[in-house]
């Protein structure tokens, strides 16, 4: 469905799950800079009706996933790590800033492109998870996420389609999967969500 370069090697769910206190506070944190996201697509781009509602819908969820993922770690005794720097999502975000023209409808189509990025792999991710980690209820706890994510997914691509005048999106995204593979290709061995 997103047509990922790399696709995640399943050993890297046995990274996480010995750790499962560090990838549950990342996840909650991921899940917040998602709903951080969302909140800053509405402030930039307030005069689209469309956009503005599904980015509240968004951001909502996001954050209620954030609660979900916070109500586990304080349900299993564990601590709420500190945030931690995510530099997969920083060198994406370098990625975005270099392709920029200036206009309008290049910030926003990036933007659009570098949050469907994000929620790609971060749903490529819950599978790994839901499929190969022992741990029966958070298994099943990423499986449902994982179609949550997907659904933000396409939202994303979507917009960008919907708003782009002068941009071919579906080219563009090519080369945001190119970029993304060359990218991801240095993780996956932490227990992080991206890492």
């Amino acid at each position: 469905m997103f047509r990922l370069k790399l696709p995640t090697d399943p050993r890297w769910a046995n990274i996480a799950e010995g750790n499962l206190e560090e990838i549950l506070s990342d996840h909650a944190w991921c899940e917040q800079k998602a709903a951080t996201n969302a909140i800053n697509l509405i402030i930039n781009n307030s005069e689209k009706p469309e956009l503005v509602k599904a980015m509240l819908e968004i951001s909502i969820e996001e954050m209620e996933h954030f609660k979900m993922v916070h109500d586990i770690i304080l349900a299993r005794g564990y601590e709420f790590k500190r945030e931690r720097k995510d530099d997969y999502v920083n060198e994406l975000m370098k990625y975005l800033k270099q392709n920029q023209d200036g206009s309008r409808e290049s910030g926003l189509i990036e933007r659009l492109l570098f949050a469907a990025m994000i929620e790609a792999r971060s749903c490529e991710r819950f599978r790994v998870l839901s499929e190969n980690i022992q741990d029966k209820e958070l298994a099943k706890f990423y499986r449902d996420l994982m179609e949550s994510e997907a659904n933000h997914y396409t939202a994303f691509i979507g917009f960008a389609r919907q708003y782009a005048e002068t941009i071919d999106v579906d080219k563009r995204w090519n080369e945001w999967l190119e970029a993304e593979a060359k990218i991801i290709k240095n993780y996956g061995n932490r227990e992080t969500v991206h890492g």
